[in-house]
């Protein structure tokens, strides 16, 4: 049996030496899913926290960042982390994870399911889960930063690991913004992040070169009218009324004002008026988000819809000083823009280190938003943000023939086979890191 041993052994070790670089990569990233991955995003799915009460979550960030050989500077914007590597001259490059839960009740049917319970920013207990896989995008962060300082000598710069918090309530990416990161900590030269997809095949990448997330405002429309018996319409001026054709009026600006090519959408969440069956009420208010991809569709946009609101209320013969207020909130989502010079850098990357077969086309053809580009847009720093399947192929085939739909995100059924996409999610950011991080 020696003899057999020994020429086993020296064939796994020949086989180990004649890996490539890409498929050494490869290699020691699924042996880290195995050893140590694999069970930090166990532990990050059973303990998600909600935006802005990210406290454990951080606490152990920061550990493992540190325990990678990291200097991590904790309570960046609340309860966000910068962790930096510096490694020689070259550009200093950023890569960012968000890392809160929501407020959703985890119905996945998977073993390691959540079942927190917590006191929300309102008073009200509430379950929380990881139902978006920020999950993934915070083990991946330390799979990443595993990986970089295990092979310094393969990179020259300086790495900067951002772990974002309230990226689902909004003010994470601008609070850590406001804390003055750059001052303090150097201007990224680049700047990187992925989102997981349940849309997209488990381990795929796809690259947007555009815009892979909207800009979004939150307006707010007042509607004032005259109140009245219900009995006794003709005496007042219904908000509900007006209102309602308000909603309807709104939906003819992307229909009809925007040029076809244009994307846009208006969408009024809420309506809230009255108190009783029999009463007509003065007073109606209208919720509205309204997405857009450029600075020129969103001033259309907000333009018209106060155009409409006080148009409408004309029409219906409100006086001037009972017109509809039209509030925009100084809260605002930027689009997140690709550099479409570095996204086709990012995408030969891709392919290169990846196989041509790892990169699909996007998918993703709603209007939803993303902080990230608080980061990159005001100073522009060029980046890209990326998409990372999460979904096995079995599990769509299954929904072709009339199977269980996939569920989308922020649903309690939500869920992401954690191993190809934590490990395609490391890989994927490791090849670009190495990329732009390539020494003289």
């Amino acid at each position: 049996m020696k003899p057999l041993i020994t020429v086993v052994l020296g064939m796994l070790f020949v086989s180990s030496a004649a890996l490539s670089q890409t498929e050494q990569i490869s290699h020691d990233v699924k042996q880290d899913y195995n050893q140590h991955l694999g069970a930090l995003w166990e532990h990050f799915h059973r303990n998600p926290e909600l935006s802005l009460m990210e406290f454990k979550t951080a606490k152990r960030l920061a550990k493992e960042l540190a325990s990678a050989g990291f200097t991590v500077h904790e309570k960046i914007g609340g309860t966000g982390i910068v962790a930096l590597m510096e490694n020689g001259d070259g550009p200093l490059v950023m890569m960012r994870a968000d890392m809160d839960g929501l407020p959703v009740v985890e119905q996945s049917g998977l073993p390691m399911a959540s079942t927190v319970k917590t006191t929300d920013w309102d008073g009200n207990e509430v379950g929380v889960m990881h139902a978006c896989g920020h999950d993934v995008h915070i083990t991946s962060l330390v799979g990443t930063a595993r990986y970089m300082s295990n092979n310094r000598d393969e990179w020259s710069g300086t790495l900067m690991l951002i772990a974002q918090p309230a990226e689902e309530k909004g003010p994470g990416a601008s609070a850590m913004m406001a804390d003055n990161i750059w001052q303090r900590f150097g201007q990224p030269d680049y700047a990187f992040a992925f989102h997981v997809s349940s849309g997209v095949e488990a381990g795929k990448i796809t690259v947007d070169e555009g815009s892979p997330y909207a800009g979004a405002d939150t307006v707010d429309i007042i509607v004032k009218g005259v109140g009245a018996h219900g009995a006794y319409p003709h005496k007042g001026k219904d908000p509900i009324v007006i209102g309602a054709q308000i909603v309807t009026n709104l939906q003819t600006i992307v229909s009809r004002e925007l040029a076809p090519r244009d994307a846009g959408v208006i969408t009024v969440g809420a309506f809230h008026a009255g108190t009783k069956h029999n009463i007509i009420s003065d007073r109606a208010h209208l919720q509205l988000t309204v997405r857009s991809l450029n600075p020129r569709v969103r001033e259309q946009l907000l333009t018209a819809i106060e155009r409409v609101a006080i148009g409408t209320a004309r029409t219906a013969g409100l006086p001037e000083d009972k017109l509809p207020e039209v509030t925009v909130s100084e809260f605002a989502f930027p689009p997140t823009f690709n550099d479409k010079k570095l996204a086709q850098r990012v995408k030969s990357v891709i392919t290169t280190t990846m196989g041509s077969d790892a990169l699909v086309p996007p998918v993703n053809l709603g209007m939803g938003a993303e902080d990230f580009g608080f980061f990159t847009t005001t100073p522009f720093i060029p980046s890209v943000y990326f998409t990372v399947g999460g979904t096995p192929k079995a599990d769509f085939e299954r929904a072709k023939q009339g199977g269980p739909q996939v569920p989308s995100h922020h649903s309690p059924l939500f869920k992401i086979a954690p191993k190809p996409a934590v490990t395609k999610g490391v890989e994927a950011t490791v090849n670009i890191l190495l990329d732009v991080l390539k020494k003289s």
